[in-house]
């Protein structure tokens, strides 16, 4: 199975593609689609779908994958956010690519072995896990987009494990606030 995964933003918008099976992903590719900052949002948008949609014809992935939730401070900047996302859907919609969603806490423990890991931790453990060579250039976005990429393939071997990590935190807030009779 091939995946492209999608570290979406308007600024820079992460790709990586990775294939194989869960446990043993393999590199494809990886980099970032930049836009200048000063050009209107409408052509930002367009070069992110236009250039998502050369990466798919190049790269013929089986499925796309994003992080499902951005939590920002700025509404502006959730909104570019969803933006960005929106072109990364509707390339794989035009595509006829199957379209998944993780939220970032399960990409994460994919990754690295934990949902809270950093963002440096979740690049090492791309690097290693895909054996890159220590020359090759790796912005962060593309390791984000690469990690989503593998979070997909893993999933097939760990979906228990992410499965609680999308239910644990309500769950512990939950029964926390519970008092229990003695």
């Amino acid at each position: 199975m091939r995946v492209l995964g999608v570290d979406p933003g308007s600024a820079v918008c992460g790709y990586g593609v990775v294939e194989g099976r869960a446990g043993n992903p393999q590199f494809v590719a990886a980099g970032t689609i930049r836009s200048t900052m000063l050009a209107p949002g409408p052509k930002r948008l367009h070069r992110i779908h236009d250039h998502l949609l050369a990466i798919i014809d190049e790269f013929a992935p089986d499925s796309l994958s994003l992080e499902r939730h951005f939590v920002a401070i700025n509404v502006q900047s959730a909104f570019r956010l969803g933006e960005a996302r929106a072109m990364a859907m509707l390339a794989a919609a035009e595509r006829n690519l199957e379209f998944f969603e993780y939220p970032p806490n399960a990409v994460k423990l994919c990754v690295a072995g934990h949902g809270h890991a950093d963002k440096a931790q979740v690049k090492y453990m791309v690097r290693r896990t895909l054996k890159l060579d220590p020359s090759l250039e790796l912005a962060d976005d593309a390791a984000d987009a690469l990690a989503v990429a593998m979070c997909h393939l893993g999933r097939g071997r760990i979906p228990n494990m992410v499965e609680s990590v999308e239910r644990s935190r309500p769950a512990a807030a939950r029964s926390r606030s519970k008092v229990h009779p003695q």
